[in-house]
């Protein structure tokens, strides 16, 4: 039976050595964890590990006065949580997106207690996680304590995002607007991106974005499409336009036919509007979202994601600038892989040639220390502002060829020496 309570008292199910997992993104459970944190503060338990993929807002948790209390162990390393991971007060987990629920289900990482955001209960016991199910549906499963902070403005969203109320141990109520994100203007670079893969999206094709301005001036090129689908882990405004003018309808799905498929969301309260009680929208299991079995079941999957940096042999690099940990593994290879084993699938890796400071972000090898998220032998497309290359197939020395054909033109004499350096008088550039 439910159990009513303050967020005082549930918290004190959290015990010395216990494993917390947080939901994630918008539904970050605020309320709980300030009164998780007050206990910390008393110091009533020490050791007590910190889970989650992306929180948003401040993660007072992760901060260096609480050393020996909590220590954060992400899937992702968030903007709110960077700073203290790099400086080695939080840490790091290195996984495929699609992997995380596998490490909670198969008993990696063991859950004690679960701290999520529902929706209020319907008429027939249910409540929704709304914007984020990813890998919080099994820490739900798997916890030996679910806590659930239950706020009004929580969208009940639906697919594997509804659970029951006999899933939850303690309910606190707390209502509380979710964080919202609008979109920044697209720059110049972004607008001629987006126009660039936007031309690689066939009719019918089945799309996977993310978040921010690339995904936003990809899908701002697509209004004259036709018959979209969208299987992602995540999507963010950019695509309700799209949906209102009937160019995304599912309806050439092989599965999930007619559906909306993600996994999380972050977004305008429009946003959070769009997906409430909407039938569309089926908000999944991140082992559904992410698992490369389910995604190339579709044809035309176009999956397009960004990176920090990319060699000349095609490594990309997408979550830590040489040894500083900036980002996360994410989804990038599930998608990658899915796509690449879809049927006309279309991977895609899309970044601006440079830095805001006006670096390449190709380069002859990549910064010692960087991590390699998607291996030469994974890539396809490759586009910058300055056009767009398929590699796959592609020889070490072709692929150097057309990687310098969209760097930034300040940088191509450069890389271009770098590269008959690397492979000898053999190699000739060809613009």
């Amino acid at each position: 039976m439910v159990k009513f309570t303050s967020a005082e008292e549930a918290v004190k199910a959290i015990k010395t050595n216990d494993r917390v997992h947080l939901s994630s993104v918008a539904v970050t459970p605020h309320h709980l964890i300030d009164a998780m944190v007050e206990r910390g503060r008393e110091k009533e338990f020490k050791n007590v590990r910190i889970q989650h993929i992306h929180t948003e807002g401040i993660a007072p948790y992760a901060d260096m006065e609480f050393e020996g209390i909590f220590q954060l162990e992400s899937f992702f390393v968030g903007a709110n949580v960077r700073r203290q991971t790099q400086s080695g007060y939080a840490d790091y987990i290195p996984v495929f997106l699609s992997e995380t629920q596998k490490l909670i289900r198969q008993g990696y990482l063991n859950v004690n207690v679960a701290m999520v955001m529902v929706s209020p209960p319907d008429k027939h016991g249910f409540v929704s996680l709304g914007t984020s199910v990813d890998a919080t549906l099994a820490a739900i499963e798997e916890a030996e304590i679910v806590i659930a902070q239950v706020n009004k403005y929580v969208p009940r969203a639906w697919g594997d995002a509804m659970i029951s109320i006999r899933d939850i141990d303690y309910f606190v109520e707390h209502d509380a607007p979710l964080i919202a994100h609008k979109n920044a203007p697209l720059s110049n670079i972004e607008i001629a991106i987006g126009k660039n893969v936007a031309s690689l999206v066939e009719d019918g094709a089945c799309l996977q974005m993310g978040i921010g301005g690339i995904p936003n001036a990809v899908l701002a090129e697509l209004g004259n499409h036709k018959n979209l689908g969208v299987h992602t882990e995540m999507f963010s405004d950019g695509l309700l336009p799209l949906v209102e003018k009937g160019v995304v309808n599912c309806k050439e799905k092989q599965i999930d036919k007619g559906k909306i498929v993600a996994s999380f969301l972050m977004g305008s309260k429009d946003l959070y509007d769009f997906i409430d009680d909407n039938p569309m929208v089926a908000m999944m299991d991140v082992a559904h979202t992410n698992g490369i079995h389910v995604i190339r079941k579709n044809k035309k999957v176009t999956a397009i994601n960004s990176a920090l940096s990319i060699d000349l042999t095609g490594q990309v690099c997408a979550d830590s600038i040489g040894t500083t940990f900036y980002s996360g593994v994410g989804g990038q290879i599930d998608f990658i892989r899915g796509a690449g084993h879809s049927e006309g699938g279309k991977p895609i890796i899309a970044m601006p040639s440079v830095t805001g400071k006006g670096i390449s972000k190709i380069s002859p090898t990549l910064m010692e220390g960087a991590g390699v998220v998607t291996t030469r032998s994974n890539m396809h497309w490759f586009v910058t502002e300055y056009g767009k290359v398929n590699l796959y197939g592609q020889t070490l020395q072709e692929r150097a060829r057309r990687i310098i054909s969209v760097a930034h033109p300040d940088h191509r004499e450069r890389l271009e020496k770098s590269a008959f350096e690397r492979f000898g008088s053999h190699f000739y550039f060809v613009p």
